[in-house]
């Protein structure tokens, strides 16, 4: 399996949410994601992408949002940043809380840790949140994503000084 990283520049409207995340399925299906993972990881990118837009942009069309998608070998990176204020995690309250439960929104970060290996919210380098999702592929030995093995690989060693990304304007 080779590696391979798309980026994405999404506009700060709602309408957004739907071509990244088609994007980011093609991306995922080229990986050998298999369809149970694909569902979970095009759950995180659509609310990564959502909270980017509306909690982080405030939907101002003057600012963007950056989707990039990292297949490495047998691991899928994801990170989505957005040019807003930032924000800590810590300070969202549980949605799995008896006063939180009802609330129509609040569940975003939930369903991303909950559907991803990793997950984190680091400081965007030019301001805003940037949101860092990981998720070990399994089967990736025999490169179809059709293995029953979901233990992650001993050496997930990155090159990140090889970034042959290409641009895309959704």
């Amino acid at each position: 399996m080779t590696e391979q990283t798309t980026r994405l520049v999404l506009p700060s409207h709602i309408e957004a949410v739907a071509g990244g995340a088609a994007a980011a399925t093609d991306f995922i299906q080229s990986c050998g994601v298999g369809e149970e993972a694909a569902f979970g990881i095009d759950m995180a990118v659509r609310e990564a992408i959502t909270n980017a837009i509306v909690h982080g942009n405030k939907e101002d069309e003057a600012k963007t949002i950056e989707l990039t998608l990292n297949c490495l070998g047998r691991e899928l990176e994801i990170e989505v940043k957005d040019q807003g204020e930032g924000f800590d995690p810590t300070s969202i309250p549980d949605p799995t809380e008896p006063a939180n439960m009802l609330k129509t929104s609040g569940r975003g970060i939930f369903l991303m840790r909950a559907f991803m290996d990793e997950f984190d919210v680091v400081p965007g380098t030019t301001g805003g949140a940037e949101i860092v999702m990981s998720k070990r592929l399994p089967g990736a030995k025999n490169g179809h994503g059709r293995s029953q093995s979901d233990s992650p690989s001993e050496d997930q060693s990155r090159d990140s000084g090889t970034d042959t990304a290409s641009q895309k304007e959704a």
